[in-house]
């Protein structure tokens, strides 16, 4: 085996044992849902619980087969990557403070330059995102949607 498979290999495995990782997190976090009644009968730990098993899993049969990963991104791309994550947890940070419209927005906006859209479309594009949700959301499914502690 070459060193570059197996640089490969490591690659997938560490890739692997991240996600086992998210599957434990998830499952717990998802068996701790709490509720008073349910017209399931599963219940909404069910689906969170499941996913979990299923994202474990998977994650046991990429550790056993690996396959042929790609080599680890640098420059550019490795800030690509972990700029999403970053957007993410901004999104949700705004989402008290600004509201669900913004919180998408910013996501939308930043997700699609991140992604090679220009400024303009990408801010087109999350205008039109974040109206067709809080659209759905508010209007047809009749779910609360917070509009954040500056706008009232």
């Amino acid at each position: 085996m070459s060193e570059n498979t197996r640089t490969h290999h490591l690659i997938g495995r560490i890739s692997a044992i991240v996600l086992l990782g998210l599957a434990v997190a998830y499952g717990i976090g998802g068996s701790r849902i709490e509720y008073a009644f349910s017209s399931d009968p599963l219940g909404p730990r069910f689906v969170p619980v499941m996913l979990a098993i299923l994202l474990g899993l998977f994650g046991l049969i990429y550790m056993k087969f690996p396959g042929s990963a790609e080599s680890f991104p640098t420059g550019k791309a490795l800030v690509r990557i972990l700029a999403i994550p970053l957007t993410l947890i901004i999104s949700v940070a705004l989402l008290e403070p600004l509201g669900f419209a913004a919180s998408i927005f910013v996501l939308t906006a930043v997700t699609g330059w991140l992604f090679g859209a220009s400024a303009k479309l990408s801010v087109i594009g999350a205008v039109v995102h974040a109206a067709l949700w809080w659209f759905i959301f508010s209007f047809l499914l009749e779910v609360y949607l917070p509009t954040g502690a500056i706008f009232g």
